[in-house]
């Protein structure tokens, strides 16, 4: 599958089969694909931080789901959720969110999502990008420190979904040449 078919193949997937995990050396190939992502300065402002024990994931996966809102209540079907924390930028990457007035690290942690999740998709792997969560609930199960800010849990599992027809805007309505 060449990349343009693996990205129109790539979906927000909310319903896995919940019998079949995910394989040690899949999920490490996943892994690689976010570490590898490329980041302003070379600053890799982020780390990984993977739940796949059953008890410990499903706590997980209460802290993401909302029951006034009817939030992602999808989430405990995934066998796999990785949470990305932001990690403070080098000098460079820091001070070149200063001048230019744009969140370096907060685009580097979306680069390396979407790395992970089109690594899931050749992996033969759904995936979904969560951004609701209750972070305050979650950084004590995790052990993660106050001064750290979780960006997204990407839910990895096998899809029992069949593939969606995209809907995007036109081509003409978001590309331009030379001029806005």
């Amino acid at each position: 599958m060449n990349l343009l078919d693996l990205i129109r193949a790539r979906q927000s997937d909310r319903a896995f089969d919940v019998s079949r995990p995910i394989e040690l050396e899949k999920l490490e190939r996943i892994l690689e694909a976010g570490r590898l992502a490329p980041s302003a300065c070379n600053a890799q402002p982020w780390k990984f931080i993977v739940v796949n024990d059953p008890e410990l994931k499903n706590k997980v996966a209460d802290c993401t789901s909302n029951r006034v809102l009817g939030m992602n209540h999808f989430t405990k079907q995934a066998p796999v959720h990785i949470l990305i924390v932001e990690e403070r930028a080098n000098f460079t990457s820091t001070i070149g969110s200063l001048v230019k007035k744009k969140e370096f690290p907060q685009i580097d942690v979306g680069i390396a999502a979407a790395h992970i999740c089109l690594a899931a998709k050749a992996e033969g792997i759904g995936s979904c990008i969560i951004g609701w969560f209750d972070e305050k609930k979650l950084r004590p199960l995790l052990g993660i420190p106050s001064s750290k800010r979780i960006l997204l849990d990407i839910i990895l599992g096998y899809s029992t979904q069949p593939l969606r027809e995209k809907q995007r805007k036109s081509a003409e309505e978001v590309i331009s040449y030379n001029k806005y």
